[in-house]
Formats: C-alpha cells, sequence, structure tokens
C-alpha cells in the first residue's frame, strides 16, 4: 500500500513551495497571489529506508524497490470554502481522496508575500480550514441521513454517522469517534474531521532551529505530537542541489533531516504503518502495512493470490538477517521462523511466503 498526504491550507501559505521540494520537481506553480493551484498536483516520492541497502547486499539483489508516499497539493481554502467561495467545494472533494491532511500554517512575516488576512496568526488560519472542512461534513452528513439515504447504510455506518453529526452540533470534540469505531468504518465515512493531521508551521530561515512567537503559541495550544517546524524555502534550496551539495549544505545550517525525512516519519506515525521487506537474488523490497497487520494480510500487499493461498510465512528480523548474512545462515543458525495465518508482521520482518493457488 502506498499512502497519501494532501497539503491544505490557506493561500500563500507555502503549499507548493513545499510540494517542489517534497517531490524533488517543479509540478506546482508557486506565485505570490491567492488561488495559485487550481487542480491538485501529485507527486510520488520513494520512502528512504537505509535498511534496503544492507539487504540488497547480502541477497546481492539486482534491483532495490522503496515502498511510496504521494503528496497531493490542494489549492488554498478560504473562509466560505464549505459554500463555495474561492471554488471551495471543488478543493475540499480532493481532501476526500487522501489518506492524511498535512496543514500548512503560515508563521513567518513577509512584505513580499501576499497574506490573505491582515496579520500573520497561525491558530485563526488552522480554526478557519478545519471550520470549513466540518461544515462541508455537516453537509454531507445530514444528506446522507435524510429518510430515502438512510436504507444505503449499514448499522455500523448509520451509528457512526449519527454520532459525528451529533459531535458536529454540539462542538465536541469529534476524534472522540476514533476510539469507538474500526479504522475501516472510520475510512468509508469519507469525513474530513475524522482523518489524521500534521500540522506544518512554515517559518523562515532563522526560525528554522528554535521557531518563533507565533510557532510557540500554535504548539501551546495543539501540542508538539503532530506539530512540525519546517522552512519550505529551504527545503526547496536543499532540493535544488546535488546529493554531496545538500548534505554539506544541511550540516552547514545544523539541519538533520529532510522536510520529506520529517514528514514520512510523522506519518508513519500517526497513520500508525509498519514496513516489512522480501529480499532475494531478483529484488529487495520494502512493503507498507498497517501496524498490527497478520501474515496473509501482508501477503496479500504483494498479490491477492497470496493472501488467498497463504500457508505460512518464513520470517527473520531484520537484525537478524543481516547479523547472519541471509536466509541461510538465518536458517541454519535457527532464526528463521515459520510463522502461520495468526502471525503479527512486525516492522523490519523480512518475510518469504508460502502459498498455494
Amino acid at each position: 500500500m502506498s499512502f497519501k498526504c494532501g497539503i491544505v491550507g490557506l493561500p500563500n501559505v507555502g503549499k507548493s513551495t513545499l510540494f517542489n521540494a517534497l517531490t524533488n520537481s517543479n509540478k506546482a506553480q508557486a506565485a505570490n497571489f491567492p488561488f495559485c493551484t487550481i487542480d491538485p498536483n501529485i507527486g510520488v516520492v520513494p520512502v528512504p529506508d537505509k535498511r534496503l541497502d544492507n539487504l540488497a547486499k547480502i541477497s546481492k539483489s539486482k534491483k532495490i524497490i522503496n515502498t511510496s508516499i504521494s503528496f497531493v497539493d490542494i489549492a488554498g481554502l478560504v473562509k466560505g470554502a464549505s459554500k463555495g467561495e474561492g471554488l471551495g467545494n471543488k478543493f475540499l472533494s480532493h481532501i476526500r481522496e487522501v489518506d492524511a491532511i498535512i496543514h500548512m500554517i503560515r508563521c513567518f512575516d513577509s512584505s513580499d508575500i501576499q497574506n490573505v488576512n491582515p496579520n500573520v496568526d497561525p491558530i485563526r488560519d488552522l480554526e478557519i480550514i478545519e471550520t470549513e472542512m466540518m461544515l462541508a461534513d455537516l453537509e454531507s452528513l445530514q444528506k446522507r441521513l435524510e429518510k430515502n439515504n438512510k436504507k444505503n447504510l449499514d448499522e455500523g455506518q448509520l451509528l457512526l454517522l449519527k454520532e459525528a453529526l451529533e459531535c458536529i452540533n454540539n462542538s465536541k470534540d469529534i476524534s472522540i469517534l476514533k476510539s469507538k469505531f474500526d479504522k475501516k468504518q472510520l475510512n468509508q465515512s469519507g469525513l474530513l474531521s475524522l482523518k489524521s493531521k500534521i500540522f506544518v508551521c512554515n517559518v523562515d530561515e532563522k526560525s528554522v532551529h528554535d521557531g518563533n512567537d507565533y510557532t510557540k503559541n500554535f504548539i501551546d495550544k495543539y501540542g508538539s505530537e503532530k506539530t512540525m517546524i519546517i522552512s519550505a524555502d529551504i527545503e526547496n534550496q536543499i532540493n535544488e542541489l546535488e546529493i554531496n551539495e545538500k548534505k554539506n549544505y544541511m550540516e552547514m545550517i545544523g539541519l538533520k533531516d529532510t522536510g520529506l525525512d520529517q514528514l514520512i516519519q510523522k506519518g508513519y506515525e500517526i497513520l500508525e504503518l509498519d514496513t516489512f521487506f522480501t529480499s532475494g537474488p531478483e529484488e529487495t523490497r520494502a512493503w507498507t502495512i498497517q501496524k498490527n497487520c497478520t501474515a496473509p494480510k501482508a501477503a496479500g500487499e504483494i498479490h491477492t493470490d497470496f493472501e488467498k493461498g497463504f500457508i505460512r510465512a518464513e520470517t527473520v528480523s531484520y537484525n537478524d538477517f543481516i547479523n547472519n548474512g541471509g536466509w541461510v545462515n538465518s536458517k541454519n543458525n535457527g532464526k528463521m521462523r515459520l510463522e502461520g495465518k495468526d502471525y503479527i508482521v512486525k516492522d523490519g520482518d523480512v518475510l518469504n511466503f508460502r502459498f498455494n493457488t
């Protein structure tokens, strides 16, 4: 599976600049006026993982295949988007298609970059976006819960939608539903307010390490667990450099990880994702799965036939695979296990599936 993150925010907060940096491209037009982006730009990016290179060396693999993440640069939303302001309904529909939302928030002053609001206020800006998404959800819920439409809902979906409507109407935290319903039901609901979120505070170069008053106030309110401080301008500068130049530049400014690396790590955390590997002479490959995924479900990521005809999984942890020099020695040294249908795949497992069709 590949997961998809939508970059949303008010106009002129740096969404397209960040998108171009993350995807190592210039797909998204970045300019100093609102609604520069109309149709969403989509970029698919390989997920960096040093473990792949180590596995491939041992297996003498002909090729390496990373798992991937998709970024979607969605046009800027404005107050009234849920009622069609700024082509808002069209843009809101694009957000429904992503797994997680990256809220891009302006946390810098600039007389050169137009601001759609009279001043910089990241808390207000986020509240505008979240209010518009909630209003869009409210309209969707009301339509789906109309008498004629209820018959198309199963009991679980009906209960979820009713409780979501009750939360919105009474200004309750809708995220409490995440503890009451499973992920499949939540995803089927299509509600924007229930999507996983990452808050990216876009700062100027001098604030990239310690933040500024804007980021401090924002983190005081929303916490640091889902909040990141990134300079889209710096990320764009890094994007334009050669590999060695990137490393030297990052060392010079004291930046340990790129914004891409940080976002992937945060995305895996909030979406509760793990990685397993397959490794042999032909290829070494990374696969993304949900945490607590069973072995047959993991096999299904490779091919549906693998899941249907699953017998067992030959399993070696990443560390054991490396320390024992591959499959043969891992087996001879008792580090390879045969796991059945109930086995919960762990992050870093190297798997070889046995199946029949």
